[in-house]
């Protein structure tokens, strides 16, 4: 289903064979996140954002590697150390490897999962590589609505909200502006959940006068991101807390993506972006 691009530089999707809806003279959020891991459902345009982001904030493809391995620990631990067997993912991106169903599945093939994003492409994809999966589905919704999420029918049929679940909202609120009320988009997802329910968030970080150095890279990314992608706050360790509300976090807490308990042996290169890019887990009592 691709071809390649017309300046040689990798494959892409057939552009006749993507739905009309589907813009590829426009940079997509989640067609850049896919250069960062390495995919190859990009576009020019998603490049060249990819590529500026990495003048600004060289080593910003680690941080996007950094947020995979952390979305594979975190729902390991909920799925082997808790036992939760559905989840939800806001804003999953294109299908990469270490997707969430496969990380639970691991542990119980029987793990339910629904995949939520906007971008039309991510729907193509996503259907495609899950059409015989039955324990998986993939809906087309944006985050700012929650109702269209939850009160989607797919989701009601395929999500138990009277048990546990795992809702991530992995590099998902930090595409939505502050006027966009973000931690009310929190909230209203948090609020179907039981008690037994994770809240999984890694959200871009600006550190302040702890970081300094961290905190003016913070600035320049989030000046670029707005200028060619029209999102992107990186918000304070305080303002991404407040994210999980009443949800007591899962040690180590908030803390940089490589600090969440990853291996002893995990090794991080651009020391500039580690206090700008943070995630946690919280457990509803």
């Amino acid at each position: 289903m691709s071809e390649r691009s017309e300046d040689g530089t990798g494959a892409m999707p057939n552009r006749g064979q993507l739905p009309a809806e589907i813009d590829t003279t426009k940079p997509s959020i989640a067609r850049v996140y896919d250069w960062f891991l390495g995919g190859k459902d990009n576009f020019a345009v998603d490049r060249q954002v990819a590529e500026a982001a990495m003048k600004v904030s060289p080593g910003a493809q680690e941080a996007g590697q950094q947020n995979r391995a952390f979305l594979r620990r975190v729902v390991h631990h909920m799925a082997a150390e808790a036992g939760v067997r559905q989840f939800i993912d806001i804003g999953s991106g294109l299908p990469t490897q270490g997707n969430v169903h496969q990380v639970a599945q691991e542990v119980d093939p029987a793990t339910r999962v629904v995949y939520v994003d906007n971008d039309p492409m991510v729907l193509v994809h996503g259907r495609a590589l899950l059409a015989t999966d039955g324990s998986t589905k993939v809906i087309q919704a944006d985050a700012r609505d929650p109702r269209s999420i939850l009160e989607n029918d797919q989701v009601k049929d395929f999500i138990d909200f009277s048990r546990p679940v795992g809702l991530l909202m992995l590099s998902i609120l930090h595409h939505l502006h502050d006027q966009e009320d973000p931690a009310g988009v929190a909230a209203r997802l948090r609020a179907p959940l039981v008690s037994g329910s994770f809240v999984a968030i890694s959200h871009f970080c600006n550190p302040g006068e702890a970081h300094p150095a961290s905190s003016q890279q913070a600035a320049a990314a989030e000046k670029l991101f707005n200028e060619n992608l029209g999102t992107g706050r990186w918000r304070t360790p305080d303002e991404i807390t407040g994210y999980f509300g009443d949800f007591e976090l899962v040690e180590p807490g908030l803390v940089p993506l490589p600090e969440w308990r990853a291996e002893p042996s995990f090794f991080v290169k651009n020391t500039l972006l580690y206090h700008t890019y943070y995630g946690g887990l919280a457990r509803k009592p």
